[in-house]
């Protein structure tokens, strides 16, 4: 290998191809010929690429990933969420003296010039010979806009931003290349506000209208001279010239720039030296982004949000389409969100339920006819720390919920009683419904029947609840007897066609098995979002919408705005309106007479709802909802380990948890406020005979019986357990294997045990 002379320069072997590299980028440069064959020298760019003209005549500009802004239904700021912290501006929303100083340190003969300022180069080039590394750059801004370009389009892949940063020959060639085609076709002052918008500034800020939030929580328009210069001196090198981490490197660094701007006349001396004399005075706003910042506590419904357009393929084909979109934000979206429901919500969950508490709840509101999420919100904050989670407990694990909901005891009733009507079973059926009974043998199902071949055994809460019922009082008193009667009487297929017809799935995303314990007694685990869709339907005589949560999407792409297409509420007829006239007569009972009463709300405004709670007390519930809004509330263990028996919550002490009890205050106080202002139409009453019977022999409280066959038709641990979900201690051997499991804890041996109550 050649060497060095005894004085540390370059041997001459080196000098000369030093000098013939610097002759042939001169002469490329200037006379735009093709280069020769570039391998020899070590310029190879672009891969196979081997002369000037054979690299590509245009460049592909991407377009610049932007903050995403989540508002709610009236454009209030829920959160901004971004890859890259951006915000593009015109040149004209840009102040004067940021202009100035930028091409005063970076280039200032930028309008002089053309795409390559020649004199620069020569200078740079012989430097680097001399060094025998690239020690000088010599870009002109047209030139570093390209390299930004690049950068830009690598994203996050730190191969692809190490080939584009590289400092080369070979990748110079190309950024003069790409540095012709842009000045021919942008000019200069397109140049510099593309420049200003694509550069990075430090602080996570890319672009001078992101820079200057940051760093002095202001626009870019508003900028004076000292500012200005702050941030132009920045861009050099963001790390060492960190205003926010070492003041005086950067001080030191601005009044360069400011030295700078006089000598090329920019300022005045004077006013030069008086901006060099003033303090760096930072305002600096913190980077706020993702849904960990989202206001109004509505974090949750941020992310789900998020989830929706990672998911729905109307943003895409595939999860890479649509995850690419999401990342170069630039979106503006529109949620159903209303303010003041979602403050209501949140208002009633801290006043009831503690983030310290060793159970947690979460609510979620809908509109009636729409489909619209109105509200999302739960008691453990959205976060990493301590008594947060980041699974949001309203929705099913597709959207970021748990793996498999929370059972929902007495609240499946309400579906039973539907099917049955609309089966052509009069709201004056009446079943024995005797405090205790076997499952019946045999249970038709949509294709072959269940058998009881484990001798599963269920009671009523109290014992005094002895029938003969009819539909009304059974749902009011929730007596779980009466309900396995009925769907003995109709099989489990109609309820199964009308679980499906109300979007009812489990948490997983699975239908909801063929067993009476979860045909009837909610022993499915379901999510909040869920069952307050499926009751709406109900409230809208019949009809069932999907939940939806997006109104509008408009994606600025530079200069350019479109809109683009949302998912839309579809809405089908579950039942007839009679059906659901006749359910919601049943329901007004609940509130009015029946485990509901802590949950009315009173004033004047038609309501209805249902209580459940299930075994061992895990789960407590309510779902409810008036002619125009409909809402769940879920309390419980996300773990399903805690037993809601002589515990706290919310600073108030259960012997036993209910759902009444829990829940309902905590739906009743959200709906109230959500609807405060709002209209309260009635609901179309229908009238229901009062059956013949004995007189008042019914005065049990309970909500949900005892005993039940188990999860999924006594498939794990056994039978002989709860219709609320979780069986005792019985179970019996020889059961098949499910071919899964669930957490620890989350299901329970069938038995004996206490069931749901309320």
């Amino acid at each position: 290998m050649p060497k060095k002379r005894s004085g540390g320069g370059l041997s001459s072997t080196q000098q000369a191809a030093k000098f013939l590299g610097v002759s042939v980028l001169a002469g490329a440069v200037m006379a735009g010929i093709a280069l020769p064959a570039v391998g020899a020298l070590g310029l190879a760019a672009k891969g196979s690429v081997e002369s000037f003209d054979e690299l590509p005549a245009a460049l592909k500009t991407p377009p610049l990933s932007q903050r995403t802004t989540i508002l709610d239904a009236d454009g209030g700021l829920i959160a901004t969420v971004y890859s890259r912290d951006r915000t593009v501006v015109d040149l004209k929303d840009i102040s004067p003296y940021m202009q100035k100083a930028i091409v005063a340190i970076e280039d200032s003969r930028f309008y002089e010039h053309g795409a390559v300022d020649l004199k620069g180069v020569l200078r740079a080039l012989n430097k680097n010979a001399r060094s025998g590394e690239v020690s000088e750059g010599a870009s002109t801004l047209t030139q570093q806009y390209v390299k930004n370009v690049f950068v830009e389009e690598a994203g996050d892949d730190p191969t692809k931003v190490a080939q584009a940063t590289q400092q080369t020959i070979g990748r110079k060639i190309q950024e003069l290349k790409y540095a012709i085609q842009v000045e021919e076709e942008l000019g200069k002052k397109k140049i510099l506000e593309n420049y200003l918008n694509i550069t990075f500034f430090g602080q996570q800020a890319y672009g001078v209208e992101a820079a200057s939030q940051r760093y002095f929580s202001k626009p870019a328009k508003d900028l004076n001279l000292q500012e200005a210069a702050l941030l132009a001196g920045i861009v050099q090198s963001p790390s060492r010239y960190d205003p926010v981490n070492d003041e005086a490197e950067a001080k030191k660094r601005r009044n360069i720039v400011l030295k700078r701007m006089a000598e090329v006349g920019d300022v005045s001396p004077e006013d030069a030296a008086e901006a060099m004399r003033s303090p760096l005075g930072l305002k600096v706003s913190e980077p706020k982004n993702g849904c960990i910042t989202a206001a109004k506590g509505a974090g949750f419904f941020c992310k789900y949000v998020e989830k929706v357009f990672l998911n729905d393929p109307v943003f895409g084909k595939t999860r890479e389409e649509r995850a690419k979109v999401w990342n170069q934000g630039g979106l503006t979206i529109r949620t159903t969100l209303d303010p003041q429901a979602q403050k209501s919500v949140q208002e009633s969950l801290k006043d009831h339920v503690y983030e310290s508490d060793k159970v947690a709840a979460a609510s979620t509101l809908v509109e009636p006819g729409t489909g619209k999420i109105v509200a999302m919100g739960q008691s453990k904050p959205y976060g990493y720390g301590k008594n947060q989670t980041e699974i949001n407990f309203s929705v099913d694990s597709a959207w970021g919920g748990s793996n498999f909901g929370f059972p929902t005891g007495s609240t499946f009733k309400p579906f039973v009683a539907a099917a049955a009507l609309e089966e052509g079973r009069p709201p004056t059926q009446e079943y024995s419904s005797p405090y205790e009974m076997p499952y019946p043998d045999t249970v038709r199902g949509c294709d072959k029947p269940w058998v009881n071949d484990g001798g599963y055994k269920l009671e009523n809460e109290d014992e005094s609840e002895v029938g003969p019922y009819a539909l009304r009082d059974a749902m009011a008193k929730s007596v779980n007897t009466y309900f396995v009667q009925m769907i003995e009487d109709i099989g489990m297929c109609p309820v199964v066609t009308m679980t499906d017809k109300l979007g009812v799935v489990q948490g997983n995303g699975d239908k909801i098995p063929e067993v009476p314990s979860s045909m009837t007694l909610g022993s499915t685990g379901l999510s909040p979002l869920t069952m307050a869709s499926a009751y709406a339907a109900f409230a809208s005589r019949g009809m069932y919408c999907t939940p939806v949560a997006i109104e509008s999407i408009t994606q600025k792409t530079g200069d350019q705005s479109k809109s683009l297409p949302v998912p839309k509420s579809t809405c089908s007829r579950a039942m007839s309106e009679k059906t659901a006239d006749t359910v919601n007569e049943l329901l007004r009972g609940v509130i009015d007479s029946g485990t509901g009463q802590q949950a009315g709300l009173g004033d004047g405004r038609a309501n209805a709802g249902k209580t459940g709670t299930t075994d061992e007390r895990r789960n407590a519930w309510f779902v409810g909802y008036t002619p125009n809004m409909s809402g769940a509330v879920w309390v419980g263990s996300a773990s399903q380990k805690v037993k809601m028996r002589d515990i706290s919550i919310g600073g108030q002490y259960h012997e036993l948890v209910f759902g009444g009890a829990v829940p309902g205050p905590i739906w009743r106080d959200a709906m109230n406020g959500a609807l405060e202002g709002k209209e309260a139409p009635d609901f179309n009453r229908v009238h229901i005979p009062d059956p013949k019977k004995p007189e008042d022999r019914d005065k049990g409280r309970g909500d949900d019986g005892k005993g039940d066959d188990g999860f999924i038709g006594g498939l794990i641990n056994g039978g002989n357990g709860n219709g609320g979900g979780d069986g005792g201690n019985g179970g019996d051997g020889g059961q098949p294997d499910p071919g899964f499991t669930f957490p620890e804890g989350f299901i329970q041996g069938p038995g004996n045990g206490p069931g749901g109550r309320d």
